[in-house]
């Protein structure tokens, strides 16, 4: 009996220079977020386009952590108002999953919307303010994508989407402004 109150004590006296090293390391590390470059997505966005030719209509748009911050999904809804000669204009709606990579750490997303597409992405982000780049692999057989947002002036949220023909550059096919509602 005797002898297990000793081991007792020098496990507790073991635990308590364990804790005194770690006390002279300094303190431990944080992880870093590995979402804060996506972070200034996070919320709810108006759109403010013009509803011109190659910009966007009217629409919302919001960015949320789902899975216990596994994803970033974002919804997204976009109005265009009917063309010269048309009855109706177009309501498109999508949803893009943004997540990690579990076997490199690395971002991806994937995309899909009401007109049946469905866009597997890869995800940068350039250097300078806070922005991201979802692009999607190239393919001989059909188009690329890219996705682009960024901080404009003002705290606005630019969005671009671009459309590259098979073994062709990109070329803007709409753009728009997004204000953060309150």
């Amino acid at each position: 009996m005797r002898g297990n109150a000793f081991r007792g004590r020098q496990g507790l006296i073991l635990v308590g220079l364990a804790g005194l090293a770690l006390g002279w390391l300094g303190p431990v590390a944080q992880e870093k977020d590995p979402w804060a470059p996506l972070q200034f997505l996070v919320g709810q966005w108006e759109g403010v386009g013009s509803g011109e030719p190659g910009e966007g209509g009217s629409g919302a748009s919001s960015f949320a952590f789902d899975l216990d911050r596994q994803v970033l999904v974002r919804t997204n809804r976009a109005e265009y108002p009917a063309k010269p000669g048309e009855k109706a204009g177009i309501v498109h709606k999508d949803l893009l999953i943004i997540y990690r990579q579990a076997s490199d750490g690395k971002f991806r997303a994937i995309y899909f919307d009401n007109e049946g597409h469905v866009i597997n992405y890869d995800v940068s982000f350039p250097s300078g303010q806070p922005s991201v780049v979802f692009e999607s692999e190239a393919s001989g057989k059909g188009p690329r994508f890219r996705l682009v947002y960024g901080i404009a002036p003002a705290g606005v949220l630019s969005v671009e989407f671009f459309i590259a023909p098979p073994g062709g550059e990109f070329k803007s096919y709409v753009k728009g402004l997004l204000k953060k509602k309150p």
